[in-house]
């Protein structure tokens, strides 16, 4: 079986290097694993890394690719790899990801037993150990700062909605035929709703482990779940099958906080008692689970404050998305 392993990237010198030695330390056959390199338009030297790449390690594997995504956006990159990816298989990685030597063979192997598409969890991992960044990966790290998706940190062997980095054979993606280039952040989703509406199951194996770089500041966290939360709510117009409740709680917690401040201000307190006793109860004990087992430090004490900034910034996202929803001019692509 020909692989294609295909990563988009945009301005990931910093880390695209680790990415392309671990593909080089794959423990699949080299002679049967093609290596798809997609620049959007990068302004540092992500494209020469590529190139350096495909120039030092082409005679180790069946072919290197390195193409341009003028378009600039993540779907138009994955559209870019799925137009000129030549094996019988799609592999995607993000740039900012790590992949152990087994992932390509684990992968394989769930498709030879008969699975169409492939993939597993992808936990976070941070490129420095200080106490703060520890603290920041074990808020994205939570069910409570991050999602409740099956597909996240389940430990058994099933078929889910949606993955990470995931294996397609080339049968599915010219059914599917590509990722819709209008969405931003929520393309998964509707690219694996097309996908399960075609007919095909989405296998997903705790064994197929690939790791994806945390944000290493608050800010960049901040900015990254209010991005979520404002496709989540523009996706409606696209795609409300490919959408979960879950997706809508942080907005439900804006409105909540909305409701019951105007409520309070009107001498009418109580459903703000009762909302912020539980949500803050809640807040701790999700807290304490996040550090059972870890190493203890105090800017720990600080995750229920960080869960509170992570919904509050997911919820306006969504809030500001659907302010917009009536005005985004969506056209239905056709595929």
């Amino acid at each position: 079986m020909i692989v294609s392993v295909c990563v988009v990237a945009y301005n990931e010198e910093k880390v695209l290097g680790n990415l392309l030695n671990d593909i080089k330390a794959q423990d699949y056959e080299h002679s049967k694993i093609e290596v798809v390199l997609i620049d959007s338009m990068s302004t540092d030297h992500t494209k020469d890394i590529m190139r350096d790449f495909q120039q030092q390690t082409s005679d180790d594997f069946k072919k290197i690719q390195v193409l341009e995504n003028l378009k600039k956006k993540q779907a138009s990159g994955w559209n870019v790899a799925i137009r000129n990816f030549s094996g019988d298989v799609m592999i995607r990685v993000d740039a900012h990801a790590s992949i152990p030597p087994e992932f390509v063979r684990k992968n394989v192997e769930i498709l030879e037993s008969g699975e169409m598409v492939s993939g597993g969890p992808r936990p976070n991992m941070i490129d420095e150990s200080t106490p703060w960044k520890e603290t920041l990966l074990l808020a994205e790290q939570s069910m409570f700062g991050s999602s409740m998706a099956s597909y996240r940190r389940s430990q058994k062997k099933q078929y889910v909605k949606s993955l990470f980095h995931g294996a397609y054979r080339r049968e599915v993606l010219e059914k599917v035929n590509g990722f819709d280039e209008q969405l931003g952040r929520t393309e998964d989703n509707e690219f694996h709703y097309r996908i399960r509406q075609a007919g095909y199951q989405i296998c997903y194996s705790p064994e197929i482990i690939s790791y994806q770089h945390a944000r290493s500041t608050l800010p960049g966290m901040l900015k990254q779940k209010y991005g979520n939360g404002y496709w989540v709510a523009l996706t409606l117009k696209a795609c409300p099958g490919c959408l979960a409740i879950y997706h809508f709680v942080p907005f439900a917690f804006i409105g909540g906080i909305i409701v019951t401040s105007v409520l309070a201000a009107c001498h009418h307190s109580l459903l703000a008692k009762m909302m912020w006793g539980a949500y803050s109860c809640l807040a701790v004990i999700m807290s304490l689970m996040a550090v059972k087992g870890k190493k203890k430090y105090w800017q720990e004490l600080l995750l229920p404050f960080l869960f509170f900034l992570l919904h509050v910034s997911y919820g306006i996202g969504s809030l500001v998305g659907f302010l917009k929803l009536p005005f985004w001019k969506y056209k239905k692509c056709e595929r």
